[in-house]
C-alpha cells in the first residue's frame, strides 16, 4: 500500500507568508483536508508588501513578492493568497483589489488570487457577523491597531470591541515591534489567548475575528465557540476556507470552527 505523500490531487494552494514565521504553514496543514497541498513563499518586507503609486490606482510589488509570484505562475496552483493581515489593513481601502490585479497579471488566469483581508470580509459576511469582536496580536503597534479598525469600518464591519492581546509578564516591557524578534512568535501561549478572549468578548458582539496570520490560535477556535456561542474566525482559517471555496471543495473540518464545518450557524 502506498503511503501518504501529501500530493495535492484535489487542489494546490500558494500562500505568501512572512519570512520568519512558522505559524501559517503549521495551521494551514493542520486544517487542510486530504488531497489539498499547501505551498508557501516567504516574503521579507514591511507592510504593505506592495507600495501604492502616487495616484493610488496601482501598486508596485516588493522584490520578494514579484519573484515568488513568477514562481507560483509555473506551479499549476488553484488559488493564491497574500496571507498577511497587516498588508491588507495598512494598505487600506482599495489595496486588496490593486494587489490582486497586479499579481494576477504575473500569475496568469489559472489560479484565483485573493488576500487575507478579502478572505476575512467574505467569511464575516458568510457567518452574518457585522459587529465582531476584533482580536489583535500583541506585536501590532498602535498605528496598526488603528489601521485595522479603520479597514473593517471602511468595509461596513464595525467591531463591537477590540483587544490587543497581553503577551504575558516576561514580554510586557518590550515595545510591540520588538516582540517577534525576541522570540514571542515561537512562544505563544494559546491557553492565555483563550482566557483573554473569553473574558473580554462583549455581549453585543455577533462573532469573533482573531487577526494576524502569525497568531497561533486555530487549536482553540472550537473551544471558544462552545463557550461564547458565536462564530469564531481566525486569519489562517478564513483564507483556507476561501481557497477551498474558490477551488470548489466543500469538505468540512469542524474541529477548527464552524466556518469549516457543515453549518456555520451551529456556532451560535
Amino acid at each position: 500500500m502506498r503511503s501518504n505523500d501529501n500530493w495535492g490531487y484535489r487542489a494546490r494552494f500558494g500562500i505568501f507568508i512572512v519570512g520568519n514565521e512558522a505559524v501559517p504553514e503549521a495551521e494551514w496543514w493542520a486544517m487542510a483536508p486530504e488531497g489539498v497541498s499547501i505551498h508557501a513563499a516567504r516574503i521579507s518586507a514591511k507592510a504593505p508588501w506592495a507600495a501604492w503609486r502616487g495616484d493610488r490606482t496601482e501598486v508596485d510589488l516588493c522584490d520578494d513578492l514579484a519573484r515568488a509570484a513568477a514562481q507560483f505562475a509555473t506551479m499549476r496552483l488553484d488559488a493564491v493568497v497574500v496571507a498577511h493581515t497587516s498588508s491588507s489593513i495598512v494598505g487600506g481601502e482599495g489595496w486588496d483589489e490593486a494587489i490582486v490585479r497586479r499579481l494576477s497579471s504575473i500569475i496568469g488566469n489559472g489560479p484565483s488570487v485573493t488576500t487575507n483581508g478579502q478572505d476575512s470580509l467574505e467569511a464575516l459576511r458568510h457567518v452574518s457577523a457585522r459587529r465582531p469582536f476584533l482580536v489583535l496580536p500583541p506585536w501590532f503597534p498602535p498605528d496598526t491597531v488603528t489601521a485595522a479598525l479603520r479597514y473593517y469600518e471602511d468595509h461596513d464591519v464595525v467591531p463591537a470591541g477590540h483587544l490587543r492581546i497581553d503577551p504575558g509578564r516576561q514580554w510586557r516591557d518590550l515595545p510591540p515591534g520588538e516582540l517577534y524578534k525576541h522570540g514571542l512568535g515561537f512562544e505563544q501561549d494559546v491557553e492565555s489567548l483563550y482566557r483573554q478572549i473569553r473574558a473580554a468578548c462583549p455581549a453585543e458582539a455577533d462573532g469573533i475575528f482573531i487577526a494576524g496570520t502569525g497568531f497561533r490560535c486555530v487549536a482553540i477556535l472550537r473551544m471558544l465557540e462552545n463557550d461564547l456561542r458565536r462564530p469564531v474566525l481566525s486569519a489562517n482559517q478564513v483564507s483556507l476556507w476561501r481557497c477551498l471555496r474558490l477551488a470548489g471543495i466543500r469538505t468540512t473540518a469542524s474541529d477548527y470552527g464552524a466556518l469549516l464545518g457543515p453549518d456555520p450557524s451551529l456556532a451560535r
